[in-house]
């Protein structure tokens, strides 16, 4: 999974409840393997981090996402 906040459509609204920005600090673009997912997931379910906020402006090509 890739993480572009720079085509996110609610960048800025919601930035501060983002996993990303809570763990580093809203970079353009970061890459997620499938392990790093499922851990964030776990935090998040846990209550230990924020969701993941991301809204892709455009839809996501799913051939692209493993």
């Amino acid at each position: 999974m890739v993480v572009d906040c720079d085509s996110c459509e609610v960048r800025g609204k919601a930035c501060q409840d983002c996993v990303v920005s809570v763990l580093l600090g809203a970079p353009p673009s970061i890459e997620l393997d499938s392990s790093e997912q499922r851990a964030i997931n776990v935090l998040a379910g846990a209550g230990l981090v924020p969701k993941l906020r991301l809204i892709p402006i455009r839809p996501v090509n799913t051939s692209e996402v493993a």
